[in-house]
């Protein structure tokens, strides 16, 4: 770990609240009680609560005033920076919700060092949304395979943060994105859809409860998110089979009220996404429809214990933002917000989108004073995300959070600090999502590059929508991103960018080799030809096998092995297409086949179409189901 203060610390004038955050940091940092830092650092408590100040006394002390115990933590990180800071959060609960149930599963290890980050960056809250990945008793098939958490192993991070001053919230689902443990026969008769839970059935509670229960002896915190988002399609599976059509809006409040009285009895408050009363209340089941309604009868049910959380990932207008805390507390409840550090269906976390998207929400959460946030982190279509690097978004948003104006210096020294390299390699690395070639920018999806199937070539036919010299557009692009990556490849600390490196090593390997399959298929030539399915095939091949190397590399450094396997199914079945293109090149060279079919599809594109598909989608491995 790099840092640029060495500090040291005195029990007798610490105050005892601060004494495990300190010990916990010095197990990794260099901050250690007694003298021998170049550094002292003192505390003192009496800021407003929301308010911490760290200035230099001298020229061998730092003073941390502060409100509350966590952004004592904050300045404890800033000194280690060697940052001066007057801040003012304006958040009780700032916080991160960590994605595991989406086929990674960090471990505990890798756990406690984002833990430690969090802290040191002023985070005081954690989520694990999990859906089934936790062991239930009487359940063997809860988390089968999926590398689910153990009651001691939750119990042993609650400690743990509790020592940094962070509450632990368990996050889990309890109606619908159940999908991996409904899918086993053992549940039918607790499945609405194979997505959904059945309401009204004896049964779905007594699991309900055990999953409570688990969450409730696992964290000290008294709260608890249960899920219940997106649940498109409830009632109409088994449940109207069994008792016919009834309202989404009445099934859902039924069901919620039974779940929040599990609550009570395990002394937990429950929370959920609010997402599915606005969707009921509008005919396209859009959850930010202007034009929707929720009948007064339906907002008197909800019950009253419930908190709302409001989700919105991709709103780049405050406005917007603020009409939506209003329309949820119009329902009679104070939201929690839930914004968004843009790591699904991405091999690097996205520094564009998530800039563009959280500084809007932030801005409004101030001004209509909502005192509650965190940031998710998904990991949808298979968590291959280098979620490592999304340290680097986190880091930007706790400066946003306390009124930093993101001074790129100041990021810098307290990035590497706290997360260790470089901010600004993290930032580059993030380029992997986005084109901005000679002043054309766009986004691009790496993710869809690599699953692009070679011969198909479903992705490069879109993007050719935009033009059709866009696939040479992206390889210069990539190349130059290539360059400017290569003298970080060693970085350390946060994202492994010789990770990132790899990523685009291959993604211009592909195109290339499309590029080249195109122009000899056209031209029918017998000696490129056969040059393509032997010698000329070996780059794309090399950078396959680098590629795969590298993602094993960084999943294990961070998760639990589970899920791993659905990547490298993915990242085979790329190695098996690219074997498949060179015995149908060899075939056509030598005269066995007449065509390529999949490379004689047309399409006609209509001027000015943009590339399909939205944030998930995955154009060539659909037969890899992400569990």
């Amino acid at each position: 770990m790099i840092t640029q203060q060495k500090l040291s610390w005195d029990r007798e004038s610490v105050p005892a609240e601060l004494h495990d955050m300190l010990e916990v940091i010095g197990e990794e940092y260099p901050v250690s009680e007694g003298k021998g830092g170049d550094i002292r650092i003192v505390f003192q408590q009496g800021a407003p609560s929301d308010e911490l100040r760290v200035r230099k006394q001298g020229e061998s002390s730092v003073v941390v005033e502060y409100g509350a115990s966590h952004l004592a933590a904050r300045g404890l990180g800033l000194a280690l920076a060697g940052v001066e800071s007057n801040e003012k959060s304006g958040f009780r609960t700032f916080g991160v919700l960590i994605s595991c149930g989406h086929t990674s599963v960090m471990n505990i290890k890798h756990l406690k060092k984002w833990l430690r980050r969090l802290a040191l960056l002023g985070y005081n809250m954690v989520m694990l949304y999990t859906k089934d990945a936790y062991e239930l008793p009487g359940e063997p098939y809860f988390g089968y395979m999926r590398g689910a958490y153990t009651l001691a192993e939750m119990k042993e991070i609650d400690d743990f943060a509790r020592r940094l001053g962070i509450e632990m919230i368990g996050c889990i689902q309890t109606l619908g994105h159940l999908e991996p443990v409904l899918h086993w026969s053992d549940y039918i008769k607790v499945r609405d859809t194979m997505e959904i839970l059945l309401v009204d059935q004896d049964e779905t509670y007594k699991l309900i409860e055990k999953m409570i229960s688990f969450w409730s002896e696992a964290f000290h915190s008294r709260r608890i998110h249960i899920g219940m988002d997106e649940c498109q399609g409830l009632g109409r599976g088994k449940f109207m089979d069994k008792f016919g059509y009834e309202r989404s809006f009445d099934i859902f409040n039924r069901h919620l009220a039974r779940v929040c009285k599990i609550c009570e009895q395990q002394r937990l408050k429950p929370m959920i996404w609010s997402d599915m009363y606005f969707r009921m209340g509008s005919k396209n089941m859009d959850y930010y429809d202007r034009e929707g309604v929720i009948p007064d009868d339906v907002k008197k049910k909800i019950p009253a214990t419930v908190d709302l959380v409001y989700w919105d990932y991709d709103k780049r207008d405050k406005e917007f933002y603020k009409e939506w805390i209003k329309r949820h507390r119009d329902l009679g409840h104070e939201p929690l917000m839930a914004s968004c550090i843009h790591t699904a269906a991405k091999w690097w976390y996205d520094h564009d989108i998530t800039t563009a998207t959280v500084k809007p929400c932030l801005e409004a959460c101030r001004e209509t004073g909502l005192g509650e946030i965190f940031f998710t982190l998904w990991g949808n279509d298979g968590s291959y995300c280098e979620f490592d690097s999304a340290l680097a978004g986190l880091c930007w948003a706790a400066e946003l959070s306390c009124g930093a104006d993101g001074d790129q210096e100041r990021l810098e020294k307290i990035f590497r600090a706290v997360c260790g390299g470089s901010y600004q390699a993290q930032v580059l690395a993030s380029n992997l999502n986005m084109c901005d070639h000679r002043g054309e920018h766009f986004e691009i999806s790496a993710a869809s590059l690599v699953w692009d199937d070679p011969l198909m070539a479903k992705y490069i036919r879109e993007i050719r929508k935009k033009g059709a010299d866009m696939p040479e557009k992206l390889l210069e692009y990539y190349r130059d991103l290539h360059s400017k990556l290569l003298p970080y490849e060693h970085d350390k600390g946060a994202g492994e960018i010789a990770f990132a490196l790899r990523a685009a090593e291959l993604i211009i390997a592909k195109i290339e080799f499309r590029l080249q399959l195109e122009k000899v298929y056209a031209g029918r030539d017998q000696s490129a030809l056969r040059q393509l399915s032997g010698p000329g095939s070996k780059g794309v091949l090399d950078a396959c096998h680098s590629f795969a190397a590298a993602f094993r590399t960084q999943w294990l450094r961070r998760n639990k092995p589970f899920g791993l396997d659905v990547i490298q199914f993915r990242l085979g079945g790329l190695v098996a297409r690219y074997n498949e293109a060179k015995c149908l090149l060899a075939e056509l060279a030598a005269g066995e086949r007449e065509n390529i079919p999949e490379l004689d599809v047309k399409m006609d594109f209509l001027p000015g179409a943009q590339p399909e598909g939205g944030y998930w989608k995955n154009w060539a491995l659909s037969d890899f189901r992400v569990r």
